[in-house]
């Protein structure tokens, strides 16, 4: 795989596996697929990386189903099977159960929820150390700003993260990455496009902070620079 958009991505995922210390050798590597761009991106790059450096690992793509009529599980995994890659598919009701009457408020909060619950069993059904998630820089800084308007607190997702004593770890190899230039990859790549059938994709709190943060940028082209890096310099004496 060559070209400058490619060059660049890889770069910034070596630098961030580097920096954050994300895979050593033998890992067994969950992978978590949506179906979008930045899963499959994701999964792209930790596939062709696997061949040209020293450390040996092991991929897994895992695609959890949430339930929705007109979903798309069996082209997503002919997909996989064409590109080379293994994807095991699970079927839930995760997308149901968040959007009935009892949770008409958040259902993307207890979505989430089932869905990391179901990662963390078939992570240990298949004897993974690690959880690979596509979120990028821009999700990095959205998690942030979503955070300080809808629960009250100052964190962000981690670039990597390990949990339960260290048995597993949530690893972001796409953290150093912007939304815009993963938009271009895909393009490139000619990744098939597959419909998010959940009712809730358009009018998501994520949206909201992403169409705010759109209107920021636009006046300033360092100003998302300058808040990831933030991210990373706080000051705690200057914090209530």
């Amino acid at each position: 795989m060559s070209g400058s958009l490619y060059k660049s991505l890889n770069r910034d995922v070596g630098k961030a596996i580097h920096r954050y210390d994300m895979i050593s050798n033998g890992d067994r590597i969950l992978v978590g697929i949506s179906g979008g761009k930045d899963s499959l991106t994701l999964m792209r790059i930790l596939q062709e990386r696997f061949s040209r450096i020293p450390v040996s690992y092991e991929l897994i793509g895992l695609y959890i189903d949430p339930g929705f009529d007109g979903g798309y599980a069996d082209s997503l995994l002919s997909w996989a099977e064409m590109s080379g890659f293994r994807l095991r598919v699970e079927f839930s009701n995760n997308g149901i159960l968040a959007h009935s009457k009892e949770n008409s408020e958040n259902p993307c909060f207890l979505c989430s929820r089932l869905r990391r619950k179901k990662f963390f069993e078939i992570a240990q059904k298949l004897e993974c150390n690690k959880i690979a998630l596509g979120h990028h820089k821009d999700d990095i800084i959205e998690t942030f700003f979503m955070n300080i308007c809808y629960a009250g607190i100052m964190s962000t997702m981690r670039p990597a993260l390990p949990l339960f004593n260290g048995r597993y770890t949530i690893i972001r190899p796409l953290c150093l990455v912007d939304e815009e230039r993963i938009i271009k990859f895909a393009r490139s790549q000619h990744f098939p496009e597959f419909i998010n059938p959940c009712p809730s994709i358009k009018t998501s709190k994520r949206n909201e902070i992403k169409t705010l943060l759109g209107h920021i940028y636009t006046n300033n082209k360092k100003i998302k620079g300058n808040i990831f890096r933030s991210l990373s310099h706080v000051k705690k004496e200057y914090l209530l």
